[in-house]
């Protein structure tokens, strides 16, 4: 089946002045992506987000929404977009109700139409039981309901969501995330989050930015075996020499970790486990532990976000 491309964004840049705030990034997503974007403050993760809903304007590149250019035709394309800000735009004093009926006349949807859009943005977030109940009233996690159902009372093939779950609780984080879950069944979405377990539990796929520029881009599946990574860790009540193990094959390398414990990389595809245990039976090397080592994504993140950008070192324009 044909993959639908719903946002295209070609070699995208801002500067601020002198000061080049997102470089050069490309990426797209597909009809049924939910796409995790994280980087640290000031990696210019907002200035994309800014740039892709068309609320600001690239220095250079171009940003197309189901196809249409969003500079050349913007009405047209942010048609396409449903968007939910870090702080929901919502009017306290309105009753969810009012809220959602003057969105949808914002958002352009036809008279003989807003009646359903509203009633089935509430039943997808699910706001039926407090249609009738002023916003200001509502926690904090019915109004971040409130701010995803005006995103997506239009029915539009994206929707962007920045930072949806921030201040929430752990009941109201799982059911945001499972909500987002279903909307990616049918829109494109694109998740901005600094918080990692969330790319995990909602994401099919991650990209990582740094000092303006893409450094990681793939799908959470390969993100997954990058966390197992080739190492791992063997204990021994009577450890043989380094060069013993070093000897094995696939082995590439052995760090010696404290408790006479051993951190032993190897090559992709070549685990050792199996010939290790079986030299540690005929060597009586007295194996007590023998266990693939798991980084963490935060461990993966700081990799990617503590050392400059391999595509991208400090502009130096003058």
């Amino acid at each position: 089946m044909e993959t639908e491309v719903l946002v295209q964004a070609e070699r995208l840049t801002r500067y601020y002045d002198r000061n080049c705030a997102v470089r050069n990034v490309s990426f797209q997503l597909n009809k049924g992506d939910v796409l995790g974007f994280l980087g640290p403050n000031g990696a210019g993760k907002s200035t994309t987000m800014q740039m892709i809903t068309g609320n600001l304007a690239p220095s250079a590149g171009k940003v197309s929404i189901e196809g249409v250019d969003l500079l050349d035709s913007p009405k047209k394309a942010k048609g396409n977009i449903g968007y939910l800000p870090e702080t929901p735009p919502l009017y306290r004093d309105y009753t969810v109700d009012e809220f959602l009926y003057y969105c949808a006349r914002l958002h352009r949807v036809p008279r003989n139409r807003i009646r359903g859009a509203v009633g089935t943005a509430q039943e997808r977030c699910g706001l039926d039981s407090v249609r009738d109940r002023l916003i200001g009233n509502l926690s904090k996690g019915f109004q971040q309901r409130v701010g995803i159902a005006q995103a997506i009372l239009h029915s539009p093939p994206v929707v962007i969501l920045d930072e949806p779950t921030v201040g929430l609780d752990p009941i109201q984080i799982r059911e945001i995330r499972t909500l987002i879950r279903e909307l990616g069944r049918e829109h494109g979405i694109i998740l901005s989050t600094h918080i990692l377990p969330e790319v995990q539990a909602t994401c099919n796929r991650v990209q990582i930015i740094n000092q303006g520029c893409l450094v990681y881009s793939d799908t959470t599946e390969c993100l997954e075996q990058q966390l197992h990574g080739n190492t791992l860790i063997a204990a021994f009540n009577a450890p043989p020499s380094l060069d013993e193990i070093s000897a094995i094959p696939g082995v590439t390398g052995i760090d010696q970790l404290p408790d006479q414990r051993l951190r032993i990389h190897y090559e992709n595809g070549r685990n050792p486990a199996e010939t290790i245990a079986e030299e540690a039976v005929a060597g009586h090397w007295r194996i007590f532990e023998l266990s693939p080592e798991r980084r963490s994504l935060e461990q993966i993140f700081i990799e990617l976000t503590c050392s400059e950008p391999a595509m991208h070192s400090k502009d130096t324009t003058r």
